[in-house]
């Protein structure tokens, strides 16, 4: 008998657990992904993949190939495309990532007869001429809505071919980095705020950021937290897209979940940011009446006293509004978190119980597993908000196989 050496015990524990994949919890999962990809990157991604061939013969939904072409996916944000195609074998190459290219719809090969097509070389040709945001929002205007009649008052209100044309190619002009692509948003923004006034124009400014990088997850990720950092689209259109019909085929991907958990860290963070700064105005104001007590009958240190009280009472009142409306806006997006979880699988057990077909499909667990999730990562913000939940989403009427997960979560409170 002799030990093995830490490297060759590490991969069989990857080994087991790879074996495991179809019972384990899908949070688990997902550090698995992570903490392999990284592993990979420290041994110049070699691994036994033949090892594992047997996720090339099972549907591509189950938790083996479905952790294979995660753990590739990430593996190519450690290193580069053509590196993952060169070591992982040909015959899983269903499981390996596209190509991480912009896909840009008006080139005049494939677009030229697209309604956008003219003007996208028009909006193209301004960027280029360094064109200040009004003159280019003069042209959009010309953009023709394309399910409205000219004299629709309500084509101004929404206009996806303005978004679309506008959007599609500022990224494709601003496609060579990360940071050309900050620079582009950043320069542009009032434009990008005009196109997204309404809830419609932040869920398409969205889409179309997916459509033109659904081959680059982490782009998609970066360009999705910075638009809600700028303000160009808030938390809950962020929530309402992820959970739209629109990307319902990325529904189990590591990427979505990601943003959604990066999304309500950034609600959370922003309430107790502006939470820190009432408390510390009122520290602030409390301090300051204790100075007055003790200052004596001093007229000019009363008066600058009283001055200064009256300004952190006025800065204390607007702290307060903002906290009150920060707190709407965090009950919100758990809200509309909960509520598109509840319709989703409501609509999964329908049509199981109607088809005659067996709940626990791959995609059921994967689901409860995500709600499971939510709850178990935001617990302490989601506590504050129990009432609310209890009264519109999670009633008695609620079917037992979802309402279990919430019992389950109000249990460990206890």
């Amino acid at each position: 008998m002799y030990a093995l050496n830490p490297v060759c015990q590490l991969a069989q524990a990857t080994e087991m657990l790879y074996m495991r994949l179809d019972t384990m919890n899908t949070s688990c999962i997902d550090k698995l992904i992570n903490w392999f990809a990284h592993h990979l990157s420290n041994f110049q991604f070699r691994w036994s993949w033949d090892d594992w061939a047997d996720c090339l013969s099972v549907d591509r939904e189950m938790p083996k190939p479905k952790f294979v072409k995660e753990v590739l996916e990430k593996s190519m944000r450690l290193s580069y495309h053509q590196r993952i195609v060169d070591i992982v074998p040909a015959t899983f190459s269903t499981l390996i990532p596209a190509e991480p290219l912009f896909i840009y719809k008006y080139t005049e090969e494939t677009g030229s007869l697209l309604p956008g097509y003219p003007m996208a070389i028009t909006v193209q040709n301004a960027i280029k001429n360094k064109a200040t945001n009004e003159e280019i929002l003069i042209i959009l205007k010309e953009v023709c809505h394309p399910n409205q009649d000219d004299d629709d008052d309500e084509a101004e209100s929404f206009n996806p071919l303005k978004i679309d044309v506008f959007l599609q190619t500022l990224l494709h002009m601003a496609a060579k980095s990360c940071s050309h692509s900050f620079s582009a948003l950043g320069k542009f923004h009032e434009i990008l705020k005009a196109l997204t006034e309404s809830d419609e124009g932040k869920l398409h400014i969205l889409k179309v950021v997916y459509d033109v990088w659904k081959n680059h997850p982490q782009m998609i990720a970066v360009l999705v937290d910075k638009m809600i950092r700028t303000q160009i689209v808030d938390c809950a259109a962020v929530a309402n897209w992820l959970f739209s019909q629109d990307m319902a085929h990325e529904f189990t991907r590591l990427y979505i979940w990601e943003i959604l958990h990066s999304t309500i860290r950034k609600m959370n963070k922003h309430v107790q940011k502006i939470q820190k700064e009432l408390e510390e105005a009122k520290d602030k104001l409390e301090k300051q009446q204790h100075k007055k007590r003790d200052s004596g009958d001093d007229e000019d240190m009363e008066r600058g006293s009283e001055d200064e009280e009256a300004q952190l009472e006025e800065q204390i009142e607007r702290l307060q509004e903002k906290v009150e409306s920060a707190q709407s806006e965090q009950k919100n997006l758990f809200l509309v978190i909960f509520q598109r979880f509840i319709m989703l699988l409501t609509e999964h057990l329908v049509r199981c119980e109607t088809g005659s077909v067996d709940v626990s499909t791959h995609w059921y667990k994967n689901c409860i597993d995500r709600l499971q999730q939510i709850f178990l990562m935001h617990h302490q913000t989601i506590q504050q908000y129990m009432g609310t939940l209890e009264n519109l989403l999670f009633t008695a009427e609620l079917d037992p196989h979802i309402l279990a997960v919430y019992q389950q979560f109000c249990a460990l409170q206890l």
